[in-house]
C-alpha cells in the first residue's frame, strides 16, 4: 500500500482549487547530440560561429567535445514550452551545420582512436581554460569515448506557493529552505528506488557501433558485422559501458541529507587519489587536470538524479549555503525516432514519477538498499525486456511486471492530481499508454531500435538514415522572421560577452583555480 508523508497534505492537492499551485512547476530540458558529417562520421570541424559562443550562449553550447552539441531550454511553467523552444533551437541550428547533421542516437557514430575525439575549446579566458582543463582531466581519467555519449536531462522544481502550502499543512517548524531541501532529498532517494522504470519505458540504446569498444574485449554478441548488442537491453548508455564510473563506486556519496551529500562531495574534491596523482596535475605550464583528487569538481560525480542550485558558487557550496532549488533527472536516452530527441510523454511521465517520489515516504537508504537499487538499474538497462526478468524488492527477488504495474498504480493518483491542475487528462492518458509497454516489451523504443538496426544491416546504417531524415524534416521547418532574429541577436550577444570576459584583467590561472576551491 502506498504510504505518504503527511497524508492530509497529499489529499489537499487533489482538489481542483489547491491543485492549481502545481501549475507553477518549472521544467526545462538539456539535450546533447553529436555533430556528424554527411557520411555519419564524427565532425572534425569546429563549433559553427553562427551558433554563438560555446562559453556564454544561454541555449546552444557544447558538452565534452567540440562535436557534442548541447541545447538548453529556459525554465518554464508552461508544460509544453520547453519542447517548443527545443524545437526552435533545432530549427535554428540545422541550417547552420552546412551539410553536417545531428546524430539521432545516444550511442556514438563510428569513432576512430580515442584521441581523435576533440575536446571543446571555449576561448582564452580563465573560465574557458578551466572548462578545457576539466575536460582534459576527464579524458585522462575515463577516456574520451564515454564523453561522446549523448542523453537528455530534465530539470524540475516546485513553486514557492506549493512549499508554503505543504509546510503549513504538515505543521513544520524551522527554516523554509531547510524543509524544501529535506523534501527534495526524500524525492531523490525515492527516485533511486523506482527510477529503473525510466530506462525500461524510454531506453533506446540496445545496440552500438563496434568502434565504441576501441578493440577491447566484450561480452556483447555481434548482431551484424560492425554492430554489437544485448538482446534484451534497454539502455547500454546507462550500463557499465556508458555513463558508469567504477572509479566512483567507493565514494560513498549519501543522499540521506543535504549535509551528508555536500560533505561527501567536498571531501571528494579534496582527497588525493593515487592513480590521478601519478598522472600529475601539471607538466610545466600545461595543465593535465584541475587536481589529482577523487573528483576534479562536483560535476564529475555521475548520478541518475542530482540536487541543484543556480548561481556562480561551486555546486556543493551553493547547496550547502542556499539549499536545493531544483532536481536534474539524467536517465533519458535520446529518442532516435523524433527529430528533437525527446517526446512529450517523457515529460508527462517524469512529472508524475517525481511528484510521487516527493510525497511517498522516503526513509534513509542503507548500504544494503543502495546495492539493491544499483542492481535493479543494472538488470533493467542490460536485460529489461527479458521475459522472466526479476528485480530485488526488500531483499527478495520479485517478477518485474507485477512490480512495474504496482508502481503505475501508485503513480495514478498523481497523474490525476496534475490533470486537476492543468485541466483535461493528458497525464492520465500518457500513463495509460505507457503502461502498455510493461506487457508489450516489443513496443518499447529499445525493441523498436533493434528491429530497425536489423532491417538496415547495422547500428550505423540505421542511425545515419534516421539522422538524415531528421535533418530533412528540420530544414523544411524554417523559423519565422521574429524568432530567427531573436536567435541571431542571442548569437551576437554571446560573442560580445565572451570578448568582454577575455578583455578583463584575469590574473593567473593558478589563482583562478585556487579561488574556485576556496
Amino acid at each position: 500500500m502506498l504510504k505518504f508523508t503527511c497524508c492530509d497534505a497529499v489529499q489537499q492537492f487533489f482538489s481542483a482549487g489547491q491543485a492549481q499551485v502545481l501549475r507553477g512547476i518549472t521544467r526545462g530540458y538539456e539535450r546533447e547530440c553529436l555533430r556528424v558529417d554527411s557520411a555519419g562520421r564524427l565532425a572534425r570541424t569546429t563549433h559553427p560561429q553562427t551558433l554563438g559562443s560555446k562559453l556564454t550562449h544561454p541555449w546552444i553550447t557544447t558538452d565534452y567535445s567540440e562535436a557534442l552539441l548541447e541545447f538548453i531550454t529556459p525554465p518554464s511553467t508552461d508544460p509544453q514550452q520547453p519542447l517548443r523552444f527545443l524545437r526552435d533551437i533545432h530549427r535554428y541550428v540545422a541550417p547552420q551545420l552546412q551539410g553536417e547533421m545531428m546524430w539521432a542516437s545516444s550511442m556514438p557514430c563510428v569513432l576512430g582512436a580515442d584521441g581523435d575525439i576533440p575536446i571543446a575549446d571555449y576561448g582564452r579566458s580563465n573560465a574557458a581554460r578551466f572548462k578545457y582543463v576539466y575536460r582534459e582531466g576527464l579524458s585522462l581519467r575515463y577516456g574520451r569515448k564515454m564523453q561522446a555519449i549523448a542523453g537528455a536531462h530534465y530539470n524540475w522544481s516546485l513553486p514557492d506557493a506549493f512549499w508554503l502550502a505543504l509546510k503549513d499543512c504538515c505543521a513544520v517548524q524551522g527554516r523554509s529552505q531547510d524543509y524544501v531541501s529535506e523534501r527534495y532529498f526524500g524525492l531523490i532517494r525515492n527516485f533511486l528506488r523506482y527510477g529503473w522504470l525510466v530506462p525500461y519505458l524510454f531506453g533506446a540504446s540496445p545496440a552500438l557501433c563496434e568502434s565504441f569498444l576501441q578493440g577491447q574485449p566484450s561480452d556483447l554478441p555481434v548482431l551484424v558485422p560492425g554492430t554489437r548488442y544485448s538482446p534484451y537491453a534497454t539502455s547500454l548508455r546507462m550500463s557499465d559501458l556508458g555513463y558508469h564510473n567504477r572509479a566512483q563506486a567507493n565514494l560513498g556519496v549519501s543522499v540521506n541529507s543535504l549535509p551528508e551529500y555536500t560533505q561527501a562531495l567536498e571531501a571528494a574534491i579534496r582527497t588525493p587519489d593515487p592513480f590521478y596523482t601519478e598522472i600529475g596535475v601539471r607538466d610545466g605550464e600545461h595543465w593535465k587536470q584541475l587536481n589529482a583528487n577523487l573528483l576534479q569538481t562536483e560535476s564529475e560525480f555521475y548520478a541518475p538524479i542530482r540536487p541543484k542550485r543556480t548561481g556562480t558558487d561551486r555546486p556543493a557550496k551553493a547547496l550547502r549555503t542556499r539549499g536545493v532549488e531544483y532536481v536534474e533527472m539524467r536517465l533519458f536516452d535520446l529518442n532516435p525516432f523524433v527529430d528533437i530527441g525527446i517526446t512529450p510523454e517523457q515529460g508527462n511521465f517524469a512529472d508524475v514519477l517525481l511528484l510521487m517520489c516527493l510525497f511517498r515516504d522516503s526513509p534513509p537508504i542503507t548500504s544494503r538498499e543502495q546495492a539493491e537499487n544499483d542492481e535493479n538499474k543494472r538488470r533493467i538497462v542490460n536485460h529489461g525486456r527479458q521475459p522472466d526478468l526479476r528485480l530485488l524488492a526488500h531483499n527478495r527477488e520479485q517478477a518485474f511486471r507485477p512490480l512495474a504495474h504496482e508502481l503505475f498504480e501508485d503513480m495514478q493518483p498523481f497523474a490525476e492530481m496534475l490533470d486537476a491542475a492543468y485541466g483535461g487528462n493528458p497525464y492520465a492518458t500518457a500513463m495509460q499508454t505507457l503502461r502498455q509497454r510493461i506487457d508489450q516489451p516489443e513496443s518499447t523504443p529499445s525493441a523498436q531500435v533493434l528491429d530497425g538496426v536489423r532491417a538496415c544491416g547495422g547500428f550505423t546504417n540505421y542511425t545515419l538514415q534516421l539522422s538524415q531524415q531528421h535533418r530533412t524534416t528540420l530544414l523544411a521547418q524554417p523559423l519565422d522572421a521574429v524568432t530567427d532574429a531573436r536567435f541571431q541577436a542571442s548569437v551576437q550577444t554571446s560573442w560580445q560577452e565572451q570578448q568582454r570576459l577575455e578583455a578583463q584583467d584575469q590574473g593567473s590561472f593558478e589563482d583562478y583555480v585556487a579561488r574556485y576551491y576556496a
